[in-house]
């Protein structure tokens, strides 16, 4: 076990670098500077404010050498673009934003409060939701409560997330004024309120994948020879399902959920745009619009990293949830 959470570990050092050299050539080679200094300042700018404007985000260097400095000078490699960007992500120094200058991490800080109090509460819910429906279909399964069930899935999953959001906004929010459509507010008394409508438009928009998913997960589960071994020894149908099927199942659902766990923390991209949540869901979308290259760098790097660490997680929880998998 320990040999090969150090293999997985050695693996995973070398994707990240690999992430960071795409993302050094994307943000440095494909897109030069200079655009991304004439993005920020506008296009009549004189030539003297670009120069300034990349010496102050530190976009004045050169890409791989420094040829102001001599041969035997190590700043000739590290005085660059390319040292730089992999000392400044590697130690999560992000520097400061390239519309406003505030501090990257600072408004990770600021958003990732609002992004948890959002996925989390959606994660769970929708865990629970999808397994028990899904349970519950599938032992009703090859009947009109099955076939209902995968059509009204079919159509869930249909449907655009944007259009869910939208309606969501306009029938709870407007027509029934139950809940705020937009905003939020970090007070524990109200913050319930104004996360009730996008969890509930995230639990609808994910509703038909996760209960299809689970379906079929438990479905061939019940064709194995273990539960026809339960039944002939007499093992009730609740007890089948939850102690014999539910936990031989958990690989495939372990999978979907682990890989999940670590994407809580980068936020949810579109509820939290169109519900005025200000999460790092939020700070990805307006960095893409300002032309913000520097918070999107961060935010794509944190994502790989989260993925990374998401695939360990996997492994290990194969390992904790099943005794016949060995990890060698």
């Amino acid at each position: 076990m320990a040999a090969y959470l150090v293999r997985r570990l050695v693996y995973g050092a070398f994707t990240v670098l690999g992430v960071l050299l795409l993302l050094f050539v994307l943000f440095f080679t494909v897109t030069d500077p200079d655009d991304i200094a004439r993005k920020a300042v506008g296009d009549r700018a004189k030539a003297e404010v670009y120069v300034q404007w990349k010496k102050n985000h530190g976009y004045d260097r050169p890409l791989f050498v420094n040829s102001e400095h001599g041969v035997a000078d190590t700043k000739r490699y590290t005085d660059t673009l390319l040292f730089e960007h992999f000392r400044r992500m590697l130690t999560f120094d992000f520097g400061r934003s390239d519309a406003d200058g505030t501090p990257i991490a600072k408004r990770l800080r600021e958003g990732a409060g609002p992004s948890l109090s959002l996925t989390v509460p959606l994660f769970v819910l929708g865990l629970l939701v999808g397994v028990v429906v899904s349970l519950f279909v599938a032992f009703f399964r090859e009947t009109y409560i099955d076939r209902s069930m995968l059509v009204v899935c079919m159509l869930a999953m249909s449907i655009a997330g944007l259009l869910y959001i939208i309606g969501g906004q306009f029938l709870v929010g407007t027509l029934l004024r139950w809940f705020p459509i937009s905003g939020f507010d970090p007070d524990p008394a109200v913050t319930a309120r104004f996360l009730a409508l996008p969890v509930l438009v995230g639990l609808v928009s994910g509703f038909g994948a996760d209960v299809r998913l689970y379906r079929t997960v438990f479905i061939e589960e019940m064709n194995r020879d273990y539960v026809r071994t339960a039944r002939a020894k007499g093992a009730g149908d609740a007890r089948i399902m939850v102690r014999h099927v539910l936990r031989n199942a958990l690989i495939p659902i372990l999978t979907n959920v682990v890989l999940a766990i670590p994407f809580l923390f980068t936020g949810a991209l579109l509820l939290e745009s169109f519900f005025g949540i200000p999460g790092l869901g939020s700070l990805t979308v307006e960095a893409i619009q300002s032309n913000d290259f520097a918070t999107l760098r961060t935010m794509v790097f944190l994502g790989a990293l989260l993925f990374i660490a998401g695939q360990l997680l996997t492994d290990i929880s194969y390992a904790l949830a099943d005794p016949r998998v060995r990890l060698s």
